[in-house]
């Protein structure tokens, strides 16, 4: 059960109540008969029963909730009212204990005759919805909700949005809109909360356009939030519209919030993807020397890609062969090792290339024929003719092979060298 407030005695006494509650769906409110409930002669308990509900809650005040109970039970009223009443004070008593289901059962007795004043029937209808969505009964708390609204002809914007959180709990997407809307609308000081349900909601109808629409709004009505900003970037990444957010995600930066690993990848994504790797990698290789990001074996790897897309040969070799150390991974070795090869680099491509054939790397065609090349422009002919037959081997890299092979041969044979 979700949480729900303790009530005091006093509260007990004054505060809580309840309603008609019915199973129908909810009607307009009829504002002629709620000025009439309105107008009525306030009731009063009989003397009697109202002797042993005061002695009940001398008891409550001493912390014997049980025996408090136990007297109300034993009273029989033969007045609505006072039936009623002592109803309620058992709901809220049960609701002390955390006994919610025997909450909701007293309430409902309590709201069934509509015999309470007006105030008290209306807060124990809303009381109801609430201990219903408590208890995860969302349907019978939307029905709840919406018979409190129509009995008392209010609009309270946290009802209606908890009746989206409710159809959000029920996975009725669709319906969590209307109630989001009348929330936001019926507050003074905005709550980020409402906004959040409708972009949720957007999302799980796949109406990504909508969604991002609140997201914009979010940032309008809560500029100063860092996480909306940073939200909105992530939407405009899901959404592929990667020039907003590339946008949003460096005002985001600029004005130091981001708070979360992700926001810095979700940065780095949009400079990738807008053609900037340059900028993606130095702004992930800064946020990981800083400790904003994990130095994990998949954020070193990214790190080496934004090097490699920006043609930054040597840094992505370097990253490559980082994230290849943490469990061994023949085939970034190799990666390494063929960046390596083509920044001239050929010593260094022969170690990073022999690790991955070692480790029992997938690409052993290519692998070879790297190494095979490697050697080659190092004059260690009988290396690489050795290479370069290996990858005779693997039908991908045949035809590669054999042309290699006999321009290997007779360049060592000008040398004068013997394979």
């Amino acid at each position: 059960m979700k949480s729900l407030p303790k009530f005091t005695a006093l509260a007990l006494l004054i505060a809580l109540t309840g309603g008609i509650y019915s199973e129908s769906v909810s009607a307009a409110p009829n504002y002629e008969e709620i000025e009439k409930r309105k107008a009525a002669k306030t009731k009063i308990m009989g003397e009697r029963v109202g002797k042993k509900v005061a002695k009940a809650f001398e008891l409550y005040n001493e912390e014997k909730v049980d025996e408090a109970i136990a007297m109300l039970r034993e009273l029989d009223p033969s007045d609505d009212f006072d039936k009623a009443t002592v109803n309620r004070y058992l709901g809220q008593l049960y609701a002390q204990k955390e006994n919610y289901g025997e909450a909701i059962k007293y309430t409902r007795l309590a709201i069934a005759p509509d015999a309470l004043n007006f105030k008290d029937q209306g807060d124990l209808m809303k009381l109801l919805g609430d201990l219903l969505l408590g208890t995860e009964k969302y349907s019978e708390g939307i029905k709840a909700y919406e018979a409190w609204m129509d009995f008392t002809g209010e609009n309270d914007p946290k009802v209606h949005g908890r009746i989206a959180q409710a159809y959000y709990e029920l996975k009725q997407y669709t319906n969590v809109i209307a109630p989001a809307d009348k929330a936001i609308a019926g507050v003074e000081e905005p709550n980020k909360q409402y906004y959040l349900m409708k972009v949720a909601a957007y999302f799980e109808l796949k109406q990504f356009k909508k969604a991002v629409e609140v997201g914009e709004e979010l940032v309008r009505v809560f500029p100063e939030d860092p996480k909306a900003w940073t939200q909105l970037g992530g939407f405009y990444l899901q959404t592929e519209d990667y020039s907003k957010g590339m946008t949003v995600m460096k005002v985001a930066y600029s004005k130091g919030y981001f708070e979360k690993e992700n926001d810095y990848k979700i940065l780095g994504s949009l400079y990738s993807l807008t053609e900037d790797p340059w900028r993606a990698a130095q702004t992930f290789e800064k946020a990981m020397k800083d400790g904003k990001i994990e130095r994990t074996k998949q954020n070193v790897t990214a790190l080496a890609s934004y090097y490699h897309q920006a043609k930054h040969i040597s840094d992505a070799a370097k990253y490559y062969e980082e994230a290849a150390k943490f469990d061994d991974d023949a085939e970034l070795y190799g990666r390494a090792g063929g960046l390596l090869l083509q920044n001239l680099q050929y010593s260094a491509a022969v170690v990073r290339l022999n690790k991955a054939l070692e480790l029992g790397t997938k690409k052993k065609g290519s692998t070879y024929a790297d190494l095979a090349e490697a050697y080659y422009y190092q004059d260690k002919f009988k290396q690489a003719y050795a290479a370069i037959l290996k990858a005779k081997e693997d039908p991908s890299t045949r035809r590669f092979a054999v042309s290699w092979s006999s321009f290997i041969k007779e360049k060592a044979q000008r040398r004068g060298v013997s394979l």
